[in-house]
């Protein structure tokens, strides 16, 4: 990680001597305190967190590569485009969850010891009626031979938290690895640093500086970073299903040109699963199931080397240099489940799952207090927020396409709520009543859907493009989950700008 914040202060003193750039719109200075000190600062490209990986964007054929062997009809191939994202090199690890854990009881365990206990994974799922299983449940998550193994017992809730209690952590360190913070171990309950309350001036913390010299308008001589300064990152997030796919398959390795040499059925080219190179010919390129009662072959001879998990730097790297994307565990993505979601999705960075949010404001419109956990509160956008656009209308567009107006009636024997702004139907509850959940199937607004084979897997789910799904609220021991950012600007990045 590289330092950034240097140079700004350095130009602090260089405008001082020497000429100001000017706008090319209107002429004047920037950076000029005369001229209200509006700054544009240095900036060459978006910092590459921790662990991350920049995945190159483009187009692939998204879906189905072999015969749909379980008839699910669910992920008919579709060309489609994915801009340029980070993503981690690695399953998130149980060493990493124990960071995690640390964390929550450190700063809220004594006045909130809820949330340390929902942050907890359900080390139960290792539990089978008729197998021993109890080491795992006993030691997998806590004890050091297993440190470096992928976290399960992870719910998609649990997963999504995570992510976003690693943006502010890594935020934290970049402010404090800059010198703008001091290294505080003994933040408590709502005084911890957020990232979104910090731009939102709802946090102070321990400052080692005031802030980046500024000298406009009112201006003490200080001001806090801005999501324009580009020294923040974005949000780190699980990846989209499109973007896990895509990285999945490697392609960038497997091309010339602008041709595709040839289409992949895993995360690496030909047929097979064994390793074809002299050196370690026969030796499997990924952790699953071979077949019935082999979950790791012979004694002297284990075909995989892993009778459950294995640590997350196991076998070869894709061409992207991913680990573990075919096999080891299954991947918890961001999408809701549909099953003919590939009819309806837009083709460029498609996804299912837009909830659209605001910062919760007060008849002024001034941005509220941070809650009682030191988070920024964000509600729902509503309906007279979006009654003169054109591109979306409503808060939930999980639903949007999804049987149009029969997915949006309760179905059971009301016809719903009609909302004034824009005449539309909302269901009486929250249930998807179109799917008759829990009666003739198992698909609502919650449930999500994940990729990739796992340790317990045949070959068959090794796909990229096969997909499953499972309740948000759910976890298994053998689903965990990787994180992924968005890409700001150049989609190639070291100076692939155009």
């Amino acid at each position: 990680m590289k330092k950034v914040l240097g140079s700004l202060f350095a130009l602090s003193m260089l405008v001082g001597s020497c000429g100001y750039e000017s706008s090319s719109i209107t002429g004047w200075d920037y950076n000029n305190k005369e001229n209200g000190d509006f700054q544009k600062l240095p900036f060459v490209e978006q910092e590459t967190g921790p662990n991350l990986v920049l995945v190159e964007g483009g187009t692939f054929v998204m879906g189905r590569v072999l015969d749909d062997v379980m008839s699910d009809w669910n992920s008919v191939p579709r060309r489609v485009s994915v801009s340029s994202f980070y993503i981690d090199e690695t399953e998130i690890s149980n060493l990493h969850w124990l960071e995690y854990l640390y964390w929550v009881r450190r700063v809220y365990g004594e006045d909130y010891p809820d949330v340390y206990a929902k942050a907890l994974p359900d080390t139960l799922v290792w539990r089978k009626r008729l197998g021993y299983n109890e080491p795992y449940v006993d030691y997998y998550l806590r004890h050091p031979a297993y440190r470096d193994y992928p976290v399960v017992g992870i719910s998609w809730k649990q997963a999504a938290e995570f992510a976003r209690w690693r943006t502010d952590r890594v935020n934290e360190q970049i402010m404090v690895r800059e010198g703008l913070y001091n290294h505080n171990p003994n933040q408590v309950s709502d005084d911890n640093f957020n990232t979104e309350a910090y731009l939102n001036a709802q946090y102070e913390g321990e400052k080692r500086k005031d802030g980046i010299p500024w000298d406009g308008p009112n201006s003490p001589g200080y001001r806090n970073v801005k999501m324009e300064d580009g020294i923040l990152l974005p949000r780190y997030r699980l990846p989209t299903e499109a973007e896990w796919e895509y990285a999945a398959y490697g392609l960038i390795g497997n091309s010339l040109g602008e041709n595709i040499i040839e289409r992949r059925q895993w995360p690496w080219n030909g047929h097979a699963v064994r390793n074809p190179e002299e050196r370690y010919v026969g030796e499997m390129l990924a952790n699953f199931k071979r077949g019935r009662g082999d979950q790791m072959g012979i004694a002297g001879k284990l075909n995989d080397n892993a009778d459950v998990t294995a640590p997350v730097y196991s076998y070869w790297p894709n061409d992207y240099g991913l680990y573990n994307m075919a096999g080891n565990v299954s991947e918890w993505v961001m999408d809701v489940y549909r099953p003919l979601t590939f009819e309806d999705e837009e083709d460029f960075r498609p996804f299912r799952g837009n909830v659209y949010k605001k910062l919760l404001r007060d008849e002024d419109g001034i941005v509220a207090d941070k809650d009682s956990l030191g988070k920024m509160v964000y509600v729902d956008v509503e309906l007279k927020d979006a009654a003169n656009r054109r591109n979306y209308r409503r808060a939930d567009n999980i639903n949007y396409l999804d049987g149009d107006l029969e997915s949006q009636l309760n179905l059971n024997g009301g016809w719903g709520t009609v909302k004034e702004a824009d005449g539309q139907v909302e269901p009486e509850d929250e249930s998807n009543s179109m799917y008759e959940f829990g009666q003739t199937s198992l698909i609502n607004d919650r449930s999500r859907v994940y990729k990739g084979g796992s340790w317990i897997d045949r070959a068959y789910w090794m796909q990229p493009g096969t997909r499953r799904f499972l309740d948000e609220d759910m976890s298994t021991d053998y689903i965990g989950f990787r994180c992924a950012m968005d890409r700001i600007g150049s989609p190639q990045g070291l100076g692939g700008a155009y």
